[in-house]
């Protein structure tokens, strides 16, 4: 009968094994908590995306301060104004009661005077007053002569003669204070795809009138109408009809459109990143500019032609639309 086989392998020790389990997991329990210590240490760092309404509120905060300086510089040249006019009329009012007085002295005087004495004190009174005056004049003179003139700025522009505009064109509106530059080519664009779609629905009307856009605060009003050409040896004795534009207006969609013009003019102005994107010395600029805005237009002019630019000015009546035809005229660039 064979012998079983007698196991030498020694028990496991069981306290070793969670010695080292223990250990295992109090290492464990502390990366943890480095690693909490440390996350909590990082400093967060949130993407907060810009808002376009906070950004135009910025800007116009900017504005309301800009135009907020300008009301109380005003204010205080109104008020320098009224005192000095204040002073003016005291100072005219002591002068007036002194020279009464001083004649109706010399009126008492008079009075106690003869007939010829009187005559040789009116004669005598005369001189005085005509030397006086002489004194005065040479006073005025010596002052005139030693004075030294202000030097006269003469402001020169490229050209005094305008030229018709032939190559391209961009447009700004001065209105309200504000300049802004006017979309007019992708409204006209529009114009002319949704003009080919009425004509395509065209019925027995005369006329048809559409609206397109809005194109950055801008929307074009146009009107198509219909032409009878009666038949004639011109055109071989066959008539007809046809669609042409009549007229078009630009309508802005708001009356704060651009920036102010002191603004615009700043470096750092939306008005200066988008003539950045325009050539000089092919792309004539045109203003359209009502009455109330001449000033503000001879400052926009003058920064335009220092920057090597064509103008052409483009006056409206107080009111009135930016519009055009094809009756209409052609702008002139100086």
């Amino acid at each position: 009968m064979p012998r079983r086989a007698t196991s030498h392998t020694e028990a496991v020790n069981s306290d070793s094994f969670l010695d080292i389990v223990a250990s295992v997991v109090s290492i464990m329990i502390i990366m943890v908590v480095m690693e909490g210590v440390r996350i909590k240490k990082t400093p967060v760092q949130v993407a907060i995306p810009a808002n376009p309404a906070a950004e135009a509120l910025k800007k116009d905060l900017a504005t309301e301060q800009a135009l907020r300086g300008d009301v109380l510089r005003t204010a205080a040249e109104i008020e320098d104004l009224q005192r000095e006019t204040l002073a003016r009329t005291l100072q005219r009012n002591a002068l007036a009661v002194a020279v009464a007085r001083v004649d109706q002295a010399i009126q008492r005087q008079r009075r106690q005077l003869d007939g010829g004495r009187q005559a040789d004190f009116d004669l005598a009174r005369s001189l005085s007053e005509s030397k006086q005056q002489l004194r005065q004049l040479a006073q005025q003179r010596r002052q005139a002569e030693g004075a030294t003139g202000k030097p006269v700025v003469v402001e020169s522009y490229p050209t005094p003669l305008s030229r018709a505009v032939d190559g391209p064109e961009a447009h700004l509106l001065i209105a309200h204070g504000r300049v802004v530059f006017i979309p007019l080519e992708p409204l006209l664009k529009q114009l002319q795809e949704s003009a080919q779609q009425q004509v395509r629905d065209w019925s027995n009307q005369s006329e048809v009138s559409e609206t397109v856009g809005p194109v950055d605060g801008f929307r074009l009003k146009y009107t198509l109408e219909r032409h009878d050409e009666a038949a004639s040896d011109d055109n071989g004795g066959r008539g007809g009809s046809y669609v042409r534009l009549k007229r078009w207006s630009l309508v802005p969609t708001a009356d704060d459109l651009g920036e102010p013009v002191r603004l615009a003019l700043m470096e750092d102005s939306d008005f200066n990143k988008v003539l950045s994107k325009i050539l000089p010395g092919r792309t004539t600029i045109t203003v359209w500019v009502y009455p109330d805005g001449f000033a503000a237009f001879r400052e926009v002019r003058k920064a335009l032609y220092h920057r090597g630019y064509a103008v052409a000015a483009r006056p409206l009546p107080q009111g009135e639309l930016v519009s055009g035809s094809p009756e209409g005229s052609q702008s002139a660039a100086q």
